[in-house]
């Protein structure tokens, strides 16, 4: 190519689609629009590609914002990036946008897509970019270029009359936004802190075919359908009050048997484990969280510190300190170990009242959280004891696609991680070993380990091919050491155990809130809180439905019985909307026969069996949890 080409030229001379996003050039994704600085091996990026993908998300946010600036010339801009599935942009505005401002803004987009504006990258000083910003009265950006390192171009992006400061990357132009959608509107504090001002978020998703954009819309309308939030109403399952105090959950009745259902299975899975189950306190003095190192590496995330008789407490936000406590009131043996303790125990968390959300993101949650203290020699081990343990676990809850990844230190900046390259090492070698004789596939995460040690991750995906974040492994050799915990080994001196901190389930608000949307609130028959409705036809058959729940009750089962005056067909109805998964209609040729005409919530009319047969195929199916119906 000549001097001074660009990969938009290379893209024409090679004749390549217009489908054509960016190029790759080894690990990284260029902008059609750079120049070609020299020879060099490139392979086009289409939509499939997830750094294409985002460029032309977050080009549709600046076609947003653009838009939104021809409408309201006084709306002042913030952010708009793209995201996972779409983009937002956020505005601060004098009146909050409405669902017909949503079709205005959408409307201009179109326009601006058919004008096929080039988007230009230019790179400025810190004094034009703020000069230019204050200019145009957009203090926002202002006081983002105030943040920006001394000394580095500062780059901005220009389509048409818009211009905005942006890293990029960029499409070529606004053309290549072929379709798109704004979603919905909500409020979004400045940097997530309520002291700041409230801003207007507007998401949106963009796509290169209008199908794609069609079956993504489809999609989300499935995913309202099974948001946790409704169905837990509906269900009455669980609630946020706000009158208790944002993000913490209260557990009705159904929700509770749900959980105490969870929670009994893991007790008996970990106890044939061989973990002890443990409790912890719900405070502690704040000097514990000191010697932790949580104090000084999490303290945005705690709650303040509370004076009782002149020393501080601090509510808890994890675990692993106690179970470091027990540890050390015992004199330990090489024998001992491993030492393998649960508990599913309370933690409080600060977040942000605008990251809350319902059951997934709260203050206050129960964790599964186990702690196992181990040699070094068996560490390994362990680790795949508990990839065992997870792998079961996650199946008999119906999860059976999960990726592992293996988190690790940044290596840019091991300054934020306690312990030095030796401890950090082994317990990653030590993981990755694990997964690698597990013939798990992982992916490294360089910078997403937490600072005490390296981790396992594992990512869930639900019925909607979305992914939830799940278990976690990680490798501790720096608490042993703050808490100077030892056993006595084979050679009769003290050691230093290695420590597992590790999560099957995660919280149990999490977790319960991810089943409810994985299963759209209808439970296997083991974990539904009722698990069988009977339905007399008529009055007359009233004392028979009252005996077939008796029988059923004696048997274990959940039951209830429809005595009620509606008609049958409404009482099916209602039975189904609440996600029964069985319900035994009874009229006069059953009473008289001893028998139950069987429906399904899924499958519909099953026909007519004997009580006796039917309770034993419903006892076989809750008591091996199957995932689907054994009547059919």
């Amino acid at each position: 190519m000549e001097g001074g080409s660009t990969f938009l030229d290379v893209k024409k001379a090679f004749g390549w689609k217009n489908d054509v996003l960016m190029v790759g050039e080894g690990d990284d994704a260029r902008e059609l629009r750079a120049r070609v600085t020299g020879s060099c091996t490139v392979v086009p990026l289409t939509f499939d590609d997830e750094r294409a993908r985002w460029a032309l998300r977050h080009t549709a946010a600046h076609i947003l914002a653009q838009a939104v600036k021809r409408l309201r010339p006084d709306a002042k801009l913030a952010i708009g990036p793209a995201i996972e599935d779409g983009f937002y942009y956020d505005f601060d505005v004098k009146t909050p946008f409405t669902p017909e401002d949503l079709e205005k803004i959408e409307a201009e987009m179109k326009k601006i897509v058919s004008e096929n504006s080039p988007v230009v990258r230019e790179e400025v000083d810190r004094e034009k970019a703020r000069e230019l910003f204050r200019e145009q009265g957009e203090l926002y950006k202002v006081e983002l270029v105030e943040e920006l390192p001394e000394g580095e171009p500062i780059s901005l992006y220009r389509q048409g009359e818009f211009v905005d400061l942006c890293a990029g990357p960029h499409v070529a132009s606004t053309g290549m936004v072929k379709a798109f959608k704004l979603l919905s509107v909500a409020g979004a504090y400045w940097r997530g802190d309520e002291r700041l001002p409230m801003l207007q978020r507007i998401y949106g998703t963009a796509f290169m075919k209008a199908e794609d954009l069609q079956a993504h819309l489809d999609r989300l309308e499935e995913i309202k359908k099974r948001d946790h939030r409704r169905l837990a109403k509906d269900l009455d399952l669980f609630s946020i009050q706000e009158e208790g105090g944002p993000g913490l959950v209260y557990w009705h009745a159904k929700g509770a048997l749900i959980r105490e259902l969870i929670e009994d299975f893991w007790r008996e899975e970990h106890r044939k484990r061989g973990y002890d189950i443990v409790y912890s306190p719900h405070i502690a003095k704040l000097d514990l969280w000191k010697t932790s190192g949580h104090w000084n590496w999490y303290k945005e995330s705690m709650y303040s510190p509370m004076a009782v008789e002149e020393v501080e407490y601090l509510l808890k936000p994890m675990n692993c300190p106690f179970h470091i406590l027990m540890f050390k009131n015992a004199t330990r043996s090489y024998r001992d170990l491993p030492i393998r303790m649960g508990e599913l125990g309370t933690v409080y968390r600060f977040e942000r009242s605008g990251v809350l959300h319902g059951a997934l993101r709260v203050r206050g949650f129960t964790q599964d959280d186990a702690h196992l203290f181990c040699t070094p020699e068996q560490l390994e081990e362990e680790i795949i004891g508990v990839l065992e343990l997870t792998q079961y676990m996650l199946k008999v809850f119906g999860y059976s696609e999960y990726y592992c990844m293996l988190s690790v230190r940044d290596p840019e900046d091991k300054g934020k991680y306690a312990g030095d390259d030796d401890i950090w090492e082994m317990g990653e070698a030590a993981l990755a070993s694990a997964l690698k004789r597990k013939n798990l596939e992982y992916k490294i995460d360089p910078g997403e380990a937490k600072f005490y040690g390296p981790a396992i991750d594992i990512k869930i995906k639900d019925a909607l091919g979305r992914l939830w974040q799940g278990p976690t492994i990680q490798a501790d050799f720096n608490l042993p050491e703050r808490f100077d915990i030892s056993y006595i080994g084979e050679d009769g001196a003290k050691h230093r155990p290695v420590m597992i901190h590790r999560t099957v389930l995660g919280s149990m608000e999490r977790f319960v809130a991810g089943l409810v949307e994985h299963y759209a609130g209808a439970f296997p028959l083991w974990l539904s809180p009722t698990q069988v409705q009977v339905i007399p036809v008529s009055e007359k058959q009233a004392d028979y439905a009252t005996k077939v729940s008796e029988r059923l009750k004696e048997k274990g089962f959940r039951v209830v019985s429809d005595l009620g005056s509606e008609k049958m067909g409404y009482k099916i109805r209602q039975a189904q909307m609440q996600k029964v998964p069985y319900m035994l209609v009874v009229g006069g040729r059953e009473a008289e026969n001893g028998t139950v005409s069987v429906r399904h919530r899924a499958l519909g009319d099953l026909g007519s069996f004997a009580l006796d047969e039917f309770m034993d195929k419903a006892a076989h199916e809750a008591s091996t949890k199957a995932l689907e119906p054994a009547m059919k």
